[in-house]
């Protein structure tokens, strides 16, 4: 059995870029035990550009 947790990381909507350093937070979260499992980036503005990335982890229940 897994566990997940969702991180939302908000991406500016000029810069096109993660307003966060979501490589840090992959680190930070892989220090505590979690794997990085998917990254969804869904179209919220307008032309289809993803306004926020979810970063989704996982690691195997204790």
């Amino acid at each position: 059995m897994y566990e997940y947790k969702f991180v939302e990381v908000a991406v500016g909507t000029f810069s096109k870029y993660p307003k966060e350093d979501y490589h840090e937070i992959v680190h930070e979260h892989s220090r505590e035990g979690w794997r990085l499992h998917q990254i969804l980036t869904p179209p919220f503005a307008s032309g289809g550009q993803a306004i926020t990335m979810e970063l989704i982890f996982e690691r195997k229940l204790r």
